[in-house]
């Protein structure tokens, strides 16, 4: 039977020359990187231009700067919210070549020459969006922080169902979804109303598409 501190000794020896070799090798590869040139200087920042609410707008932006970010602090269309930062709940949607996103989830400078229209570009005062005036009526909000999002988002849904695009409760794939109760709550989960007005929020959009609950 093998001594114990003979064996405890090996393994000791054996961590050391690992230990060594991997400082060795990591040494080696740094000094490397230092020594190779970069080229063009990096830039942190890119040109972008994009048409929001049918307004041109050239702007510089930080590669990192979010599509909503833009929005809110570089032009100051707060309409559009900013909630969960994480593509939870739906306040920030706003509409990309007339399909909704989430402006959270995705950089500005992916945008380049896109149409984008926000809560601002639906309707103004006096001139309300047919979504923007039945959520008054139905009372589709209580605070109001998520109404943006979920305006855009129910814009949206009308437009889904009627170019057949199905959803996960969709029952048939071979025939045009049905504008029902569950379809259009199915297509509005992803934007949260913490006051839970979703009844009334159903209403207001089934009022616009003309379906009979």
């Amino acid at each position: 039977m093998p001594d114990a501190s003979i064996t405890l000794e090996l393994c000791r020896v054996a961590l050391l020359i690992s230990s060594k070799g991997t400082v060795m090798a990591t040494g080696t590869a740094k000094r490397g990187a230092l020594a190779q040139s970069t080229g063009d200087t990096m830039t942190y920042s890119t040109p972008v231009s994009l048409t929001i609410n049918g307004e041109r707008h050239e702007l510089d932006v930080d590669n990192r700067t979010t599509l909503l970010d833009l929005l809110r602090e570089h032009l100051h269309l707060t309409g559009t919210k900013k909630g969960c930062d994480h593509g939870q709940c739906g306040a920030c949607t706003v509409h990309v070549g007339g399909q909704r996103i989430n402006a959270c989830l995705t950089l500005a400078v992916m945008h380049e020459g896109d149409d984008i229209t926000t809560i601002e570009g639906l309707g103004r005062p006096g001139q309300l969006h047919p979504m923007q005036a039945a959520f008054l009526k139905h009372d589709g909000f209580q605070c109001g922080y998520c109404t943006p999002g979920q305006i855009c988002s129910a814009v949206a849904v009308l437009e889904e169902i009627r170019a057949g695009i199905p959803s996960h409760v969709t029952e048939e794939l071979t025939r045009p979804p049905r504008p029902t109760d569950a379809e259009i709550r199915e297509r509005m989960s992803g934007n949260i109303c913490r006051c839970g007005a979703y009844s009334n929020i159903l209403e207001a959009i089934e009022e616009v598409g003309g379906i009979n609950p």
